[in-house]
């Protein structure tokens, strides 16, 4: 059997609260882009979001269909073998799934935040690169190898593990803007 499915490095990456569509310069992601366009149902206002694509998992079957049965006399003498025809078609072996993930808006992303994202990466050991302040591809390959045991498999930082890297501040229980980021952005190096 053949299975024919898209690399995980081509599934469709989006964080939403930018101003343009822009693709990432510099990305891994072939499909890596940053958009208004979309959120999850029932997402708050003023929050921002990232998905992951992952596409069906689609397999080729290929099956021998009786045409017409062997013509057998009364004594078991096979008189004519039977006929089959060969058909193939395909099969979805997992559908198409789709993962959202709340993000640290773009304007909370600043230079000063990647500094802190990258020293922040570095001291847990997944980036070894000079800290530039810019989120190119080997900050999110960093922020991927982070992230993905406990949340998304994204090169896009997703809230929780910028919360677990202490660069957003953790919302208190009863807080009326829990889930507005950008407030809560924190200003110390981590």
């Amino acid at each position: 059997m053949f299975r024919a499915f898209l690399p995980a490095s081509a599934a469709l990456l989006l964080s939403t609260g930018c101003q343009t569509a822009l693709p990432v310069a510099g990305s891994q992601d072939t499909a890596v882009l940053q958009t208004t366009a979309e959120a999850p149902p029932g997402a708050a206002p003023g929050t921002c979001w990232g998905k992951v694509v992952t596409p069906a998992v689609v397999e080729t079957v290929t099956e021998q269909v009786l045409v017409q049965p062997a013509q057998v006399m009364d004594d078991g003498t096979v008189t004519e073998p039977a006929t089959f025809r060969t058909e193939t078609r395909q099969a979805i072996v997992q559908e198409r799934k789709v993962d959202w993930f709340q993000t640290p808006c773009p304007n909370v992303q600043t230079p000063d935040f990647v500094d802190s994202l990258q020293r922040a990466l570095r001291a847990r050991g997944h980036y070894r690169g000079p800290v530039t302040g810019e989120m190119d591809a080997r900050t999110r390959a960093a922020v991927r190898r982070y992230q993905t045991p406990e949340g998304p498999d994204s090169g896009i930082l997703s809230l929780d593990a910028a919360r677990r890297l202490g660069l957003v501040a953790v919302p208190r229980p009863g807080d009326a803007d829990a889930d507005d980021d950008s407030a809560q952005v924190s200003t110390g190096a981590a």
